[in-house]
């Protein structure tokens, strides 16, 4: 005799809908631009739980600190499954899910704050930092105590293996013993059993090519060299004659750039408008010169390039590298090819009037060196001497002479000839 239990509705999740959203690789903006797409697909969608599957070694916290407050506006029930690790800012952004589940391997903490070049943040950034891991804890009921040990080295807790010195990360068993995760589960089968969601419809989001473009166009390294090819392309397409590979480079680049900002939803097309504008001025500069129209087109470029971002800070690192190595790549290019080739031969003044190429811009009295004659006037001093029955006007090197004194003549340039007084033997 066999006896069935049957599971209603509500035990299964029959009916209901879960979005299921992974948060991968480094948390930045990109991420942030596909977590709004997608939460906001989920409420339009009325959706009656969002999951989200983690696995970030964490990354800039102030792209935590956007998803945070994205998050805490979501009215739909959320839970974070950590399939690998969420450490620092990743631990953060799962402290703001209703419940927390972890894989047996996964692991979520070490969320100390750094600077980009790896070292402590001022004590300013980490106090703030401290308090928004903790509030984000205590706002969904969990102990601040821990995710201060996340952030805080100092906190001594030994017993979960973060002694001072060290910052606190809690694997499966440690975290349901504290409160941080409501149990292990092996997949998401499992978890979605535990949620009671196991008949329900699943829709998993997916990064598309566009956001996977943004996320790698967007990335300081990235910037970097895309602004550092725009300068080359530009140096070395001066040049070139015509328009050719080099230009192309560095146009694409500065595409790339601006594409990538605005499909991560840092910045509107208008700042694409402010670019085409800035580049048109500073072309006009060479063919309407005044320094105006120059300027005001270098101002367009880098206002452009600023209102693309919000992190001026690390734009401004990446515009210094870009400059340099610009400058570097001028200084190379000059020293082996001069400025004899592609646009510089247009607006530079390369022939010279010489007397080989018929040019002469006063008599020329070369002859006249070695020569002597007496002063008919005081040197003072310019004055007049008298050679072989020629008047001759001259200059002394800068002292005085008086009339009637021999003279000799040292040096000419053009029509100024230059003597010297001649000592008495």
């Amino acid at each position: 005799m066999f006896s069935t239990v049957e599971l209603s509705a509500e035990e299964t999740g029959e009916g209901k809908l879960v979005y299921v959203i992974p948060i991968e690789r480094e948390v930045e903006r990109g991420l942030e631009a596909f977590l709004r797409r997608t939460t906001n697909e989920a409420i339009d969608a009325n959706a009656d739980h969002i999951i989200f599957e983690i696995n970030t070694p964490g990354g800039r916290v102030d792209a935590a600190n956007n998803i945070g407050a994205m998050l805490q506006d979501i009215n739909i029930p959320m839970t974070a499954y950590i399939r690998s690790q969420a450490l620092s800012a990743g631990s953060y952004i799962a402290l703001f899910a209703d419940y927390i589940y972890m894989n047996p391997q996964a692991t979520m903490g070490a969320s100390g704050i750094i600077t980009g070049d790896g070292n402590a943040a001022d004590d300013k950034a980490h106090s703030y930092w401290k308090e928004a891991m903790a509030s984000a804890a205590e706002a969904k009921g969990r102990d601040r105590l821990y995710a201060l040990a996340m952030a805080d080295s100092e906190i001594d807790l030994p017993e979960y293996g973060a002694p001072e010195g060290e910052f606190l990360t809690l694997g499966p068993n440690s975290a349901i013993e504290v409160g941080y995760s409501e149990g292990t589960v092996n997949h998401r089968t499992e978890l979605l059993a535990e949620l009671s969601l196991s008949q329900a419809e699943i829709l998993e989001m997916e990064v598309t090519f566009a956001e996977e473009l943004a996320r790698f166009l967007t990335s300081a390294q990235v910037v970097s060299i895309l602004l550092s090819l725009a300068g080359i392309g530009l140096i070395v397409e001066l040049y070139s004659p015509g328009f050719g590979v080099p230009g192309s480079i560095g146009l694409l680049s500065l595409i790339l750039f601006f594409y990538g900002h605005i499909i991560a939803g840092f910045a509107g097309y208008e700042v694409m408008i402010l670019l085409i504008l800035g580049i048109a001025m500073i072309v006009a500069e060479f063919f309407v010169p005044g320094g105006i129209l120059g300027v005001l087109g270098i101002l367009s470029v880098v206002i452009s390039l600023f209102m693309a971002t919000d992190d001026v800070a690390q734009l401004s690192i990446s515009i210094l590298i870009a400059l340099a190595v610009t400058i570097i790549t001028a200084i190379i290019l000059f020293k082996k090819i001069g400025l004899q080739k592609g646009f510089f031969k247009y607006v530079i003044l390369n022939d010279a009037e010489t007397i080989e190429r018929g040019y002469i811009s006063s008599a020329s009295r070369t002859e006249l060196i070695g020569k002597e004659g007496i002063t008919v006037t005081p040197l003072r001093p310019a004055g007049t001497m008298i050679i072989d029955q020629e008047r001759l006007d001259v200059v002394t090197e800068g002292g005085f002479i008086a009339r009637d004194r021999p003279v000799e003549i040292i040096h000419t340039n053009g029509s100024r000839i230059v003597v010297r007084e001649l000592k008495e033997k």
